[in-house]
């Protein structure tokens, strides 16, 4: 068994940290200790209370010289984490000595992209200085990583969740979807469209159970019409259009937003088909109880006070409800 997470902050030190990542780089342990600038002796003695620390072996000797095990690389990749963010801590500490600056790291569907890069630039045009980092991925993943303290904020779906009350969110715009397809689509000259028309279309679409897959299945119930089995799924916007690029009798789901910024480069088509149903809003999201940082302040604002932010759909707006207040 592990020790317990308060035996391994007692022991382990961060020069420790950068001997494992060395480790992994050089899978010697002389050239490692040359990186850490410490003698060879000494970093025998270091790897000997790192694996002391954890209670298990990190590492295995072949005839190439030290390598890994599984939870060897465990170790490592969690060391580069620390490392990573003793430098983000760093780059904001100094950011706050200088008056200006600052850092940010946000996570956002793809849906939401267009609208958060609107309030991102507005933003960046008032703190030239701030340093930005944007995570897309899913709902789940975004919530996971608000979770661990790697996001400041998310722009996503609590409703994905089992513990949404863990979180404050405010609904800022509803999410109206479109069907798109290359331009090179048979349909693409059609002037309207029902859903039978596709029915035999292979559809690229986002994985089982996420709310945009959920609506696309809500409307090929509501119309009669079984749903497709041969599917495409995918959460990359980018697969997604290159797919349609490649393939010009493929269609798919995307968030109109979405949709219009790539129709408007030529990359896709809107085909004409009105769907019945909607998707859930998303939301700005921070975690319950967690202080909210002032450049993530100023990103909360920026968003709420966009032309583009809809009230929640149950009619309050910004000013109503708390996402991001410090408890």
């Amino acid at each position: 068994m592990l020790p317990s997470i308060n035996s391994i902050l007692s022991r382990l030190r961060l020069k420790q940290l950068r001997l494992l990542i060395a480790l992994g780089e050089q899978g010697s342990l002389i050239k490692a200790a040359e990186q850490v600038a410490i003698s060879q002796p000494g970093a025998t003695k270091a790897l000997q209370e790192i694996e002391a620390t954890f209670g298990t072996t990190l590492f295995v000797r072949t005839h190439r010289g030290l390598e890994p095990n599984d939870l060897g690389h465990c170790a490592i990749r969690y060391a580069k984490l620390i490392q990573t963010d003793l430098g983000h801590l760093r780059d904001e500490m100094i950011g706050i000595l200088q008056g200006h600056g600052g850092r940010l790291a946000v996570g956002t569907i793809m849906g939401a992209v267009p609208f958060l890069s609107e309030a991102l630039s507005a933003l960046l045009e008032r703190r030239p200085t701030l340093s930005v980092e944007i995570v897309e991925d899913t709902s789940a993943r975004l919530l996971k990583l608000l979770d661990q303290g790697r996001l400041d904020v998310a722009v996503c779906r609590t409703s994905i969740s089992r513990q949404p009350e863990l979180y404050d969110s405010l609904p800022i715009r509803q999410e109206t979807l479109a069907v798109v397809a290359s331009r090179a689509h048979p349909l693409a000259s059609r002037e309207t469209l029902e859903l039978a028309d596709l029915a035999e279309s292979r559809w690229v679409v986002y994985s089982a159970n996420m709310p945009m897959r959920v609506t696309l299945e809500r409307e090929f119930h509501d119309a009669g019409i079984h749903f497709p089995t041969q599917l495409l799924e995918t959460t990359s916007a980018f697969t997604t259009l290159t797919l349609l690029q490649k393939n010009p009798n493929l269609v798919a789901l995307l968030s109109i937003d979405v949709a219009r910024f790539c129709t408007a480069f030529g990359m896709t088509t809107i085909l004409p088909l009105r769907l019945r149903n909607t998707s859930e809003p998303y939301e700005l999201i921070t975690r319950r109880g967690a202080t909210v940082s002032p450049v993530a302040r100023l990103l909360i604002d920026q968003l709420t006070s966009s032309p583009s932010f809809e009230q929640g759909t149950d009619g309050t707006s910004s000013a109503d409800r708390d996402v991001g207040h410090d408890p």
